[in-house]
């Protein structure tokens, strides 16, 4: 996988450049990313291993851009979507959405963040060292919306995966029906309905299709009802087909934005990123498969390196001796042969009528593989393997051209068949979800066809067949990738393990051959033509055969005969020294050359150019003599309109200035007179004004004086008060303004609420601190106002029970949102607790049935469990006789573990008449509300704080002696439950999920 991202990653490097090319070559890059989202998974080897092959044929024009790609992809993995094995993960894009998506896109997906809520999620490897799936997340959005995935495209694949994950959740319980049948009903329809929702299917029709199946047989249609069993398997069955179905919607879309768009004549490279062998503890049906494609794989491998380049130098009448090798044709015959090979007896047992099971079809296997000498199994016929006590009864074993492998019968007929019931098709086909019904088309009732589909095993040698022919057309270059240790670690090498890689890869054979054979061999016709430049008989033209003309030049560079043998049709060189040699030597004369060409080109260049320019000379001097001509004409005509221009000005000035100094004189004695009648009128004008301004400036002068008088007077008494009055007045208005902003931004009444308006004024800092205070104190107070007395006190035990557990006991988060409730059992109002509430005479504050865990085999035993003012009761939940009775006084101590269960002990006070049988481990759905009453009743009544010690190891006192009870994290395969066994006298081990 990560060999053929360097391959992409390089090719789009050393392309060209431009906006098209890049586009291009960023959909190709961008397609893998959301490819390993939904079809990469973490398994015990490998942190993102391909459980889907893929080949990708690349496509370049004549400059080597690439123009677009087709993708193939085969056999995914799909039984990983139900259940992945121990130390492994589902596909990575379910952990990516729930651990990258926002809320509110969650929300809407109807999907929560906790991983442990989803039983198709494998909580013992959910997250991996190293991976960070919020950040992939991100890069996978960014990827389709590169590739070139609508909005609503996106958020309808997102649906899909969320349904698919939400499928995992539905659970079934059995029922019987009148006629003795049984069925199963969905235990949980909140499940189904959310599901629904989100693909548009009407619940009432997937209900049915989960509990009824559908058999036509002509024109005949019988309906039967399905056990729990059989709807498990719908339920998985639909989980694994609606997710494969996806994945190949999601490579025909990417095809789709990929694919070239000319039509012109291009080159193609294809690139094959397949799943390695796989060997595990239990090896199955998909590893079968899996392994069958490596073995064609080798078998291309040996046929294009080892097989063909021996048979060549036989052709080509070169002197070789043999070199023997592995030749793996037999155990591909053994697996895909139409007669006796094991696809072709699966494929029979699948289509053969009655009772066909897993044992029938080893039976089978044992009849007609007996004396094959690549398979083994235990009731096989050859006498060689019936001591072979290390292979079940159930499994058969292959060897490969990699090591022997043991497959585990189980399951390979059912996922062989991978049959989905057509009541769940046309179930899919009726949603609203246009990506769902685009899934499943032949959910149309128009289009029902009775022919059995094909099986998984013939669909994938069909596959395999078609991309064996696709490579055996190409040129092909392996990457061989050795695992340098099973660890995962860097700087960790294994020298075993890498010594077994390379001798089942055939490459000490692939060795042998190259080092004995030859580096490099081309027929004589380009061979000539590459080289022909380095001898002068052959360059430029060669007259004869081309074999005549490639031995001539060999003789004229003088290389050693042993270097080079000549074939019926091809040159072979032995040394890539040789090779490289021709190579520089035709580097350097392609540079003699191109000097040449270039100093020829330049010769011509320049006396182009001369003749060019000596010819624009003549024609620039002619058109120059004109213009200048024209220029001089123009100059003197301008010069002469200059000075009869002027002479006509000067005469025109001369009249001019006669005639304004003949009315000048005229004007003269009229302006004289005006000036004199003027003059005289403003000497009048001026001893008017003078006159009144003498008697304006007495009044004037008289009110100041009025004025500088009384603001005398005033001033005394302003000094004396003005600066208090302003500083009084100011203050008031800044206090007005103050109040007046706090009303308007006044916080709201919840007591949880920290906003507060800023301070306007530093002097006002202790004002506006305190005004806080009490505001904040005013709103509680108004809240605890509207708390009954009974609400108080459950908040008073929320509070203690806060103090005790909160962040050192798992189960504390939980209890949160739980009211405490006390008395669950209504012993008052239980008729059949009327002997026990009559044997109890005090106020009962918990009633609660729990169980009683049995030291001597770690099983439980239901008691009820009652604590009043001043005792703790158990007794027994159906005759309700007493069993214990101890005083509060005499309880010591209570102990649980830190985790997610409901076990506890009750020690008690050594030496107590309580303490003959020992200490109490009990094990309550209502742990924290027990232990809380337990803790403040002890409080009132003995004013001594209870000691709770959390701790996951702790030890119980049984009669005389002392037992250790120890936590650890168990499977799920009881679920959610905690298990508790007994390991020794000492030691009670609890499994918590």
């Amino acid at each position: 996988t990560e060999a053929s991202k360097l391959v992409m990653s390089y090719v789009a490097a050393v392309c060209g450049k431009g906006a098209e090319v890049n586009q291009v070559k960023e959909q190709l890059l961008q397609s893998n990313p959301v490819l390993e989202a939904f079809g990469n998974a973490k398994t015990v080897r490998n942190d993102n291993s391909s459980r889907f092959g893929k080949y990708m044929d690349i496509e370049f024009d004549f400059k080597g851009d690439p123009l677009g790609g087709v993708i193939s992809n085969y056999l995914l993995e799909k039984s990983r979507v139900v259940k992945q094995p121990r130390g492994e993960r589902n596909f990575h894009i379910f952990y990516q959405i729930l651990s990258g998506a926002s809320e509110d896109f969650l929300c809407k997906l109807k999907l929560e963040r906790d991983f442990s809520r989803y039983n198709y999620l494998g909580l013992d490897s959910a997250k991996v060292n190293g991976v960070d799936d919020a950040a992939n997340f991100r890069t996978v959005r960014n990827a389709m919306q590169i590739v070139g995935f609508m909005d609503h495209e996106t958020q309808s694949i997102f649906e899909v995966v969320a349904a698919v994950l939400k499928l995992g959740n539905i659970e079934f319980k059995p029922e019987s029906r009148v006629n003795g049948l049984d069925e199963s009903k969905i235990k949980d329809k909140n499940e189904l309905k959310e599901i629904c929702e989100l693909t548009g299917i009407d619940q009432s029709v997937l209900e049915r299709a989960f509990s009824f199946r559908t058999v036509e047989a002509k024109q005949e249609k019988v309906s039967t009802t399905l056990n729990v069993a059989q709807a498990y398997y719908a339920r998985d069955a639909l989980a694994k087909n609606l997710y494969s179905r996806l994945f190949s919607w999601l490579v025909t879309r990417i095809n789709e934005s990929i694919k070239a768009q000319t039509k012109v004549r291009k080159k193609v490279m294809g690139v094959l990123d397949i799943y390695g062998f796989e060997i595990f503890e239990d090896n199955s049906f998909e590893q079968f498969i899996i392994n069958y494609c490596n073995e064609k794989l080798q078998q291309i491998f040996i046929e294009l390196t080892l097989k063909e380049e021996q048979e060549e130098y036989i052709r080509e009448g070169i002197e070789w001796t043999h070199i023997e090798y592995f030749n793996n044709a037999i155990i591909c015959d053994l697996i895909e042969n139409n007669q006796t090979g094991i696809l072709a007896m699966l494929d029979e047992e699948c289509l053969r009528p009655g009772t066909v099971t897993d044992d029938t079809f080893l039976e089978k296997l044992n009849q007609v593989c007996a004396t094959h000498q690549h398979f083994e199994s235990r009731m096989s016929k050859c006498s060689r393997f019936l001591n072979d006590t290390s292979l079940p009864h159930s499994c058969f074993r292959i060897q490969h051209y990699a090591g022997k492998v043991m497959y585990q019968v189980e399951g390979f007929v059912d996922k062989n068949n991978d049959l989905l019931y057509r009541d769940l098709s046309q179930a899919m086909w009726k949603a609203s979800h246009s990506l769902i019904k685009a899934l499943f088309p032949e959910g149309n009732p128009a289009k029902i066809n009775l022919k059995r589909p094909p099986t998984a095993g013939s669909q994938f040698k069909a596959s395999v067949a078609t991309l064996m022919k696709n490579l055996q057309t190409k040129n092909p270059n392996y990457i061989r990738c050795i695992k340098p240790n099973d660890k995962k670690a860097a700087h960790v090498f294994n020298d075993a393990l890498v010594c077994h890689q390379v001798r089942y890869l055939g490459l000490l054979e692939n060795v042998r051959v190259r080092r004995a054979g030859y580096a490099f061999r081309q027929a004589y016709e380009p061979c000539l033509e590459r080289y022909k430049m380095l001898c002068k008989q052959t360059w430029p033209h060669w007259r004869g055969p081309a074999r005549a003309g490639v031995e001539v030049l060999f003789n004229e560079l003088e290389i050693p005969e042993e270097e080079f043998s000549f074939g019926r049709s091809k040159i072979f060189i032995r040394n890539p020294r040789t090779l490289f040699k021709l190579e520089d030597l035709r580097k350097q004369r392609l540079e003699d050359l191109a000097t040449l060409i270039e100093k020829i080109y330049r010769g011509w260049k320049c006396r182009t150019r001369f003749l060019l320019m000596k010819k624009s000379q003549i024609v620039i001097a002619s058109w120059y003599r004109r213009y200048a001509q024209q220029k001089k004409y123009q100059k003197i005509k301008s010069s002469a309109i200059i000075v009869q221009s002027y002479i006509r000005g000067w005469k025109a000035r001369k009249l001019l200035r006669e005639l304004k100094h003949q009315k000048r004189c005229n004007e003269a004695a009229t302006i004289i007179a005006a000036y004199w009648r003027g003059t005289q009128a403003r000497r009048e004008l001026k001893r008017l004004k003078e006159e009144a301004r003498r008697k304006h400036a007495v009044a004037v002068i008289w009110a100041y004086w009025l004025g500088l008088k009384v603001r005398r007077e005033y001033r005394k008494f302003f000094r004396a008060n003005a600066g208090r009055k302003i500083y009084e007045f100011t203050l008031q208005r800044l206090m007005q303004k103050y109040f007046m902003e706090m009303k308007n931004k006044i916080p709201s009444l919840s007591p949880i609420d920290k906003n507060w308006p800023a301070r306007p004024y530093l002097f006002l800092d202790s004002t506006h601190k305190e005004l806080k205070r009490i505001f904040h104190l005013w709103r509680c107070k108004k809240y605890r106002d509207q708390f009954t007395d009974q609400q108080k006190l459950i908040y008073e035990e929320k509070l203690e029970a806060s103090e005790l557990f909160k962040d050192k006991k798992a189960l504390y988060p939980a209890s949160v949102g739980q009211p405490f409730q006390g008395a669950y059992l209504e012993i008052s109002k239980n008729p059949k607790y009327k002997k026990l509430k009559d044997a109890v005479d005090e106020k009962i504050i918990i009633a609660e049935v729990v169980n009683k865990i049995n030291r001597a085999n770690g099983k439980a035993t239901s008691r009820i469990f009652l604590l009043t003012k001043n005792n703790v009761l158990l007794a027994d939940q159906k005759s309700g006789n007493i069993k214990s009775e101890v005083p509060l006084g005499d309880v010591t101590k209570v102990s649980m573990s830190s985790q997610n269960d409901g076990f506890f002990a009750v020690h008690l006070k050594e030496g107590s008449g309580a303490a003959g049988k020992g200490d109490f481990l009990l094990s309550s759905d209502h742990l924290i509300e027990m232990a809380t009453k337990l803790y403040r009743t002890t409080l009132s009544q003995t004013k001594q704080k209870l000691n709770i010690e959390i701790s996951d190891e702790f030890l119980v006192q049984f009669r005389q002696d002392k037992v250790c009870v120890k936590f650890i994290q168990g499977s799920q395969k009881n679920g959610n439950i905690p298990t508790c066994k007994r390991k020794n006298n000492r030691l009670l081990e609890v499994a918590v999920p």
